[in-house]
């Protein structure tokens, strides 16, 4: 084209034209659409539990609520280890993931502890269990945000599914629930320190670095097998004992770790200080009659 040339009205309509994505591009923001199906099943399935809970809450029917929390907790574990299992582990996942855990562990409890206990109290009641869902967004948000840069051995803060498990486990241990305002003032200690340790600095220990392909002693299968045992004997009490556990597990950890640490300091000070009886008494010291003289005669 020379430069004295003046492009026609059809030619500079066809430069206004937006350039045309080549086809080859197409296959690969299809692919990137695509969503991993099997991590997903388990999310979906952990959100309707929490979804069932709600549902039954509202009809009062709370022995059949609250194993759907545990259900759903079962679920959310296996959705994040098949994740990491199939390598199938996505920005999409993790979002979908912490989603459906504020509504099976944060809504779901709140609206199951507050239609079995806290409905005598009123307005107190069901600020406690907004206050339990507003802690679990935290600290599912904080989670998020914090995972990459934080000791994969140790939460921190309780786990939303475990604060979610000590309500779910209490309520199915006594389906009656309280009647009375004044049966009910426990339950806001039941629901706001669980809400408070969720948004906490305290650690509390993860089982994600657990391998189950190493091998064991056998005395781990039998104490698996012991487990087993009690929760069929008597699921109610099992399985409100180890959630109460699992929330003392921590502050026993703590005192422990103290004592240890003063145990050790102690020990260092005995090292580097002599004890009373290793230093020399005056008893012990030569007198000016023992020690030689400077004249030897």
């Amino acid at each position: 084209m020379s430069p004295n040339h003046t492009p026609s009205v059809p030619e500079r309509l066809r430069m206004l034209r937006p350039l045309r994505r080549r086809r080859t591009d197409l296959p690969e923001r299809r692919a990137r659409r695509g969503i991993y199906l099997l991590p997903s099943m388990f999310t979906m399935a952990n959100m309707f539990c929490g979804y069932a809970c709600i549902v039954y809450s509202m009809r009062g029917e709370f022995a059949t609520a609250a194993p759907f929390i545990g259900l759903a907790i079962v679920l959310d574990m296996l959705d994040g280890r098949v994740a990491r299992m199939t390598g199938t582990s996505t920005a999409f996942g993790v979002e979908f993931d912490s989603l459906a855990d504020v509504i099976s562990f944060g809504v779901a409890p709140a609206i199951l502890s507050f239609r079995w206990g806290l409905e005598p109290l009123g307005r107190i009641g069901w600020a406690a269990g907004f206050l339990f869902v507003a802690a679990a967004a935290v600290r599912l948000a904080r989670f998020n945000i914090q995972s990459g840069s934080q000791d994969k051995r140790y939460f921190v803060g309780l786990p939303s599914p475990a604060a979610a498990g000590v309500l779910a486990s209490t309520v199915y241990l006594y389906p009656t629930g309280p009647q009375v305002a004044v049966h009910a003032v426990p339950v806001l200690a039941m629901v706001i320190v669980p809400a408070l340790l969720m948004v906490s600095t305290i650690r509390f220990r993860s089982f994600k670095t657990f391998d189950l392909q190493h091998r064991r002693n056998y005395t781990v299968l039998m104490l698996v097998a012991l487990g087993l045992a009690l929760v069929m004997a008597s699921p109610e009490l099992a399985l409100a004992a180890m959630a109460y556990a699992y929330l003392a597990s921590a502050f026993v950890g703590m005192i422990l770790t103290r004592l240890r640490r003063r145990h050790v300091g102690e020990h260092h000070e005995d090292l580097e200080e002599p004890a009373e009886h290793d230093r020399p008494s005056s008893h012990d010291r030569p007198s000016s009659h023992d020690r030689p003289s400077s004249h030897t005669g």
